[in-house]
């Protein structure tokens, strides 16, 4: 997902670039204002912490891309070029070192296992949403 912080920024088509040019596969995309019941749903790991009223307010400020992404391996990919949550000690070259300003806005959200990657899905996509194609990849990545 791309936060209000990555879209107001204007960041959104480096980070569907990026991703792309890894070889993933986009599978389904949409704008949209999180309510604040999904930002709940989608933070809910945390609820109790003291950073989670901040989560919520953030997420619901402005629109996100949500986005869902398919291939080999994908949510190791996808955390790998997004970079370490704080972008002080993310790598130059991510996605959170080169953009991301702080802990509250770093530009992306990563699932971080495919437990996470389906119930945030959920939160986001029906499944006529989702676009279910087998790519050619030997075309391109051969």
């Amino acid at each position: 997902m791309i936060k209000p912080d990555g879209v107001e920024r204007r960041l959104s088509g480096i980070v569907i670039n990026k991703l792309e040019l890894k070889g993933l596969r986009l599978q389904g995309i949409k704008i949209l204002i999180p309510t604040e019941k999904m930002a709940m749903e989608h933070y809910a790991e945390h609820v109790g912490k003291p950073f989670y009223d901040g989560l919520i307010k953030h997420l619901t400020s402005g629109p996100v891309i949500a986005m869902v992404w398919e291939g080999s391996d994908a949510i190791k990919v996808v955390r790998s070029i997004v970079g370490k949550t704080n972008p002080i000690d993310a790598s130059p070259g991510t996605i959170r070192g080169d953009f991301g300003l702080d802990m509250g806005k770093n530009i992306v959200h990563a699932s971080d296992s495919i437990e996470s990657a389906e119930r945030e899905l959920g939160i986001y996509f029906k499944d006529n949403e989702l676009i279910h194609h087998i790519y050619n990849d030997k075309t391109y990545f051969e």
